[in-house]
Formats: C-alpha cells, sequence, structure tokens
C-alpha cells in the first residue's frame, strides 16, 4: 500500500436536504490519477467541495494523509465569465497560491520564486506581467494549475478543468497533466465529463450514478457493464 492522501470513509453528502452521495468509501494515494466521472446530479461537485474542505459530510468523515494538511491542496476550478475578467496580473494570481503555505513576512522573494518556478514548469514563464483577461483560455487554465502548484506540491483537485476549451487547448491541458502525474509525482483527482480523455490517461476511475458508485481501477472499469456502456458513449 502507498502514502495516503485522501478517503472518503462512509461518505455522505446532502444537498437542498437531500443525500445525493452515500456510503462513498475510497481512497487515493499518492501519485494516483483519480478520474470523478457519472451524470449530471450524481454528487461530483459536491463531492469536490467536501474533498477541499468546503462542505462537511452529513456522514462519514473525509481523512487527510499525515502530509496533507487543510489548506494546502491545490485547486483548479471550471472556467466562469467573472474569472475570465479577473483583473490581475498573471504573476499576481500565481502568487496568491502561496497564501497557503505559511510562509511568513519578509518571503515576497521566495514566494515569487516558487511563482516562476511553478510557470516555468508549465512552460508559461513568459506570462507573469502579462494581464490575466488578456490570455487565451488554455493560458488562463496553465496559470490556474501553476496557481494551484504553488499551493500544493503533491495533491490537486480540479472541477472539469477543459470547461470552455477548444479541442486543441483541453488536449494540451490533459497532456499536460499526465505529465504532472507520471513525471513529478503529483496526485491527480479530477471532475471531468471528457469521457475518452478519463479511460486514456486515468488510472482509476469514481464512477458516481444515482443507484451507487463504482471506484477502483480503470481497466477494472472498462470491464464492468457499466464501464462499457461509457466506454462505448466516448467513442461515438
Amino acid at each position: 500500500m502507498g502514502t495516503l492522501c485522501l478517503a472518503c470513509e462512509n461518505v455522505a453528502f446532502s444537498y437542498e436536504n437531500q443525500i445525493v452521495v452515500s456510503d462513498l468509501d475510497f481512497s487515493v494515494e499518492e501519485g494516483d490519477y483519480l478520474c470523478i466521472i457519472g451524470a449530471n446530479g450524481t454528487g461530483k461537485s459536491t463531492l469536490m467541495k467536501g474533498m477541499l474542505g468546503l462542505k462537511k459530510p452529513a456522514a462519514g468523515k473525509i481523512v487527510l494523509g499525515e502530509h496533507i494538511r487543510p489548506g494546502q491542496i491545490g485547486y483548479v476550478p471550471q472556467q466562469t465569465p467573472a474569472q475570465r475578467d479577473f483583473p490581475a496580473l498573471v504573476g499576481e494570481v500565481v502568487l496568491s497560491g502561496c497564501l497557503s503555505k505559511g510562509m511568513g513576512r519578509g518571503s515576497r522573494k521566495e514566494k515569487k520564486r516558487l511563482a516562476q518556478e511553478k510557470l516555468e514548469l508549465l512552460g508559461i514563464a513568459q506570462l507573469w506581467a502579462k494581464s490575466f483577461r488578456e490570455l487565451s483560455g488554455g493560458q488562463r487554465q496553465r496559470v490556474l494549475l501553476a496557481r494551484a502548484l504553488c499551493a500544493a506540491q503533491r495533491l490537486i483537485l480540479l472541477d472539469e478543468p477543459t470547461t470552455g476549451l477548444d479541442a486543441e487547448a483541453a488536449e494540451e491541458f490533459y497532456h499536460l497533466l499526465l505529465h504532472l502525474n507520471r513525471e513529478h509525482n503529483i496526485t491527480v483527482v479530477m471532475v471531468s465529463h471528457a469521457l475518452r480523455e478519463a479511460f486514456a490517461h486515468a488510472d482509476h476511475i469514481l464512477c458516481l450514478s444515482h443507484n451507487g458508485y463504482f471506484f477502483g481501477r480503470t481497466e477494472e472499469y472498462l470491464e464492468s457493464e457499466e464501464g462499457r456502456h461509457f466506454y462505448g458513449r466516448c467513442r461515438t
């Protein structure tokens, strides 16, 4: 067994006083790439909020690994109109990800070094002084990914991060995530409707449904009846 990053132990979540997820029991280990899929209304975004500590479970508990502290989980959200018009420079956006790392006063230089390092890792160091609102959709998501990497070195959560991106930008983003996972051992947990990419890249699948859930390795899911159905949909 590997090093634990996060676990849900018999977790249930409610939304508007109705249970949307129940008896959820799974764990994410360091280096995993987990994709959360399922139909609308099955609780994917609610679960994401719970893992981020923004929503309390109605039952059960969410446990973080010993090396993962609350507030130090990187997060990449969906793109929204308000986000696209955010009036800040790229460097300022990425630096905001350093706020949760507990760096003391007088550490602006250290924060800037970390932020520049993450932009360099993602191939967008040249955007440091650019306006965030003037970037393309793909560039904005890379900037938000750099921000997430500043907040957490080991675990990042993403909620449908390619929403609104064109096919080329989305494909580049997925390949970048795979590189971070495989080459830098960054644990990835992502909610996605992009089934083709989920099955191609993720090593674990969590499929939520109104009748329960599946959790296991991707190849196991694809061998199941439900998995064959989903895989058929993504190939059409």
